[in-house]
């Protein structure tokens, strides 16, 4: 029972990924308005209701796999170590991700990732969405804060601080992606800037919060 549910995980996850590269590579060629939902099924090889199914939306086609990390920051600070603080946290997790070449902080160099990006840059609706999402993930980190310090305001204050710092870090690494730097001067590059990044972020905050 065991194997046949991992089995059934897997083919989800397959299908879900091949749903997100026809869609990508479509929406690139052709702009995100100019490619229908149904166009995207027969691309994949599914009906269209699967891909709702999966999706629920076309933007969440898109941008779905992006989002289902908005919770990472929050889940760094909640699963910190006894006495690291919010800003070590948060550094560490976002170093340990460097040698992995994860694409949810702009390396790998997975060339749908940056079409992604350009369909947002592109596309306001997607724009939109890319706001809400980054508006989610500070306030998944300022109610984990909140709810250890019992003060939103400063919690609010310090998620921005960090997710502001994150975002910047992934936003150098698709510049320099884009730019066709080597991924392994990228990965050296961001590790140096991350330490810069958190570094400037725990002057401000000071080893908040303090009862870690």
């Amino acid at each position: 029972m065991t194997e046949e549910l991992g089995l059934r995980a897997r083919k989800k996850r397959q299908t879900a990924a091949r749903i997100w590269q026809v869609a990508v590579d479509l929406c690139a060629e052709r702009g995100f308005d100019h490619v229908s939902v149904a166009e995207i099924a027969e691309a994949a090889d599914v009906s269209k209701m699967t891909v709702f199914n999966y999706f629920g939306t076309k933007e969440d086609v898109i941008v779905g796999p992006m989002e289902d990390h908005a919770e990472d920051p929050a889940r760094a600070v909640r699963e910190r170590r006894p006495g690291e603080s919010a800003v070590a946290a948060a550094r560490r997790q976002f170093l340990e991700q460097i040698p992995r070449r994860d694409p949810s902080i702009g390396l790998g160099g997975d060339p749908r990732t940056l079409k992604v990006r350009q369909l947002i840059k592109e596309t306001p609706t997607l724009a939109h969405r890319v706001v809400i999402f980054h508006m989610r993930s500070v306030q998944l980190l300022a109610d984990e804060l909140a709810e250890e310090t019992g003060d939103m305001l400063l919690a609010r204050v310090a998620a921005a601080q960090l997710i502001g710092a994150r975002n910047a870090l992934i936003m150098q690494n698709h510049e320099r992606t884009l730019a066709g730097d080597p991924d392994d001067e990228i990965a050296k590059g961001c590790a140096e800037a991350a330490e810069r990044a958190f570094d400037l972020v725990e002057k401000g905050l000071q080893g908040y919060p303090g009862n870690a």
